[in-house]
């Protein structure tokens, strides 16, 4: 089968179009840029093109004129009206987004899926999941959103029972799995652009969770329905990594791991499959092995990743996230002898802000200083008016820190200087600014 992915370098199909090459299908695809995967898909040797230019249709059209399109696959992002979607729709080539692909290589590949899902957490917990089965030896395919120092972002292994994912919620598109287990992080509400009230983002996880044969629930709502079987326990505090939100997400993923070696009946663990990573060999599969595994966990991109010394990179954009990472970047400054927690945010998306601002009064609490920069703007609701960062600023408890901000040569004298004073810098992006801030201000 031939796969073409629109949108292919990203994080969100990039990792498809590795496992789908690992699995034997034939991939080629297209992106505006290069993304967060091109190097991988490099090392793959797939075909892709990126550039202004690159989805203006003509590879496609080359593409399918050699008969290697069986199945237009494409992101979210692209719009109705896109001259590939129409080139694809125009020529009878099956054409869908993601979901489906993935649910017709569980069922042809028979695997078994461990989903994560939550409105925060799901990168970090399916990540840990992934990590703790290769130290294991426990052979498992994955699809993850992210880049990952220890691996690829997606990979299928032939020997695995399990595929582990990162079940995303925006536009529904967790709803079409039924996943043997599904771990749910935490659910506040998101996506307003997707899901127009609370209730309709409650009852989307409450359909999620009955059509998963196992849950582990952690965090909900107030009114989300439980599913009768569900695990809700919590082991954080056996746990010695920065920050409550990540010991939390690896409470969560030590229990998906003993579900999942149970299923297999692995009693002891093998030599891990981890290039240049530690090995377990001979240990007993128990609490204090999978803890010392998840102790050691790396970490992801965009999940406080650390750029350089001294500075972390974050994805966080819902106030109740950022308030879990600027604890969690506070007990790293505390442990490292840092001075402060100086905090760069871009939100993401005018239309959610004007759902979630009123959840950052208290976000913020604990930083020296935060630059506010203007709002990632994508899929807009063009009535609304765009909130400005002086308007954020004024509602926060300790408005006094924050100072609005843009990308250029000001800002980054600040942040240098601020991390050369001895401070923790903490870059908070959705959007183009991540790479910026890397790129132009720290050199990485």
């Amino acid at each position: 089968m031939n796969i073409y992915i629109s949108g292919i370098s990203g994080t969100g199909l990039g990792p498809l179009a590795l496992m789908a090459k690992d699995a034997g299908l034939a991939v080629s695809g297209s992106d505006l840029s290069e993304g967060a995967v091109t190097n991988e898909l490099f090392r793959h040797k797939i075909s892709f093109v990126t550039g202004p230019n690159a989805q203006n249709g003509d590879f496609l059209k080359e593409q399918i004129a050699a008969n290697k399109v069986d199945w237009f696959v494409y992101t979210s992002a692209l719009p109705a009206d896109h001259p590939e979607l129409l080139i694809a729709k125009e020529a009878g080539i099956r054409v869908s987004k993601r979901d489906e692909l993935i649910a017709y290589l569980v069922e042809k590949l028979g695997l078994k899926m461990v989903a994560v899902a939550g409105t925060h957490g799901k990168t970090t917990t399916t990540s840990m999941i992934a990590w703790t089965a290769l130290n294991l030896g426990l052979p498992v395919s994955y699809l993850i959103g992210t880049t990952l120092p220890f691996a690829e972002a997606g990979h299928y292994d032939a020997a695995s029972e399990f595929l582990i994912y990162e079940a995303d919620e925006y536009d529904r598109n967790f709803l079409h799995f039924f996943p043997w287990l599904s771990v749910i992080t935490t659910v506040s509400y998101d996506h307003p652009d997707i899901y127009p009230t609370k209730l309709d983002y409650l009852q989307a996880f409450s359909k999620f969770e009955s059509q998963s044969e196992r849950v582990i629930r952690g965090r909900a709502m107030e009114g989300a329905a439980v599913k009768e079987n569900a695990a809700t326990l919590d082991f954080s505090d056996k746990f010695s990594l920065a920050g409550e939100a990540r010991r939390y997400d690896a409470s969560l993923a030590m229990q998906a791991i003993f579900e999942m070696v149970e299923e297999v009946d692995m009693v002891e663990a093998e030599e891990t499959l981890i290039d240049g990573g530690t090995s377990y060999a001979g240990r007993k599969i128990d609490e204090e092995l999978i803890v010392e595994i998840l102790n050691n966990f790396p970490g992801v991109g965009r999940r406080f990743e650390r750029v350089c010394p001294g500075v972390f990179s974050d994805y966080g954009h819902h106030p109740e996230e950022i308030a879990a990472t600027i604890k969690m970047a506070l007990e790293e400054a505390s442990r490292g002898g840092f001075s402060g927690v100086v905090a760069v945010y871009e939100p993401h998306q005018n239309t959610r802000q004007h759902e979630v601002r009123e959840g950052y009064k208290d976000a913020f609490v604990g930083v020296s200083k935060l630059f506010w920069m203007p709002t990632y703007l994508v899929r807009e609701n063009t009535s609304l008016p765009v909130i400005t960062p002086a308007e954020f600023i004024d509602g926060l408890s300790n408005a006094e820190v924050g100072e609005p901000a843009e990308m250029g040569p000001e800002l980054a004298k600040q942040l240098r200087d601020l991390r050369d004073a001895g401070n923790l810098i903490l870059l908070m992006t959705a959007g183009p600014a991540d790479g910026w801030l890397k790129k132009e201000v720290f050199n990485e």
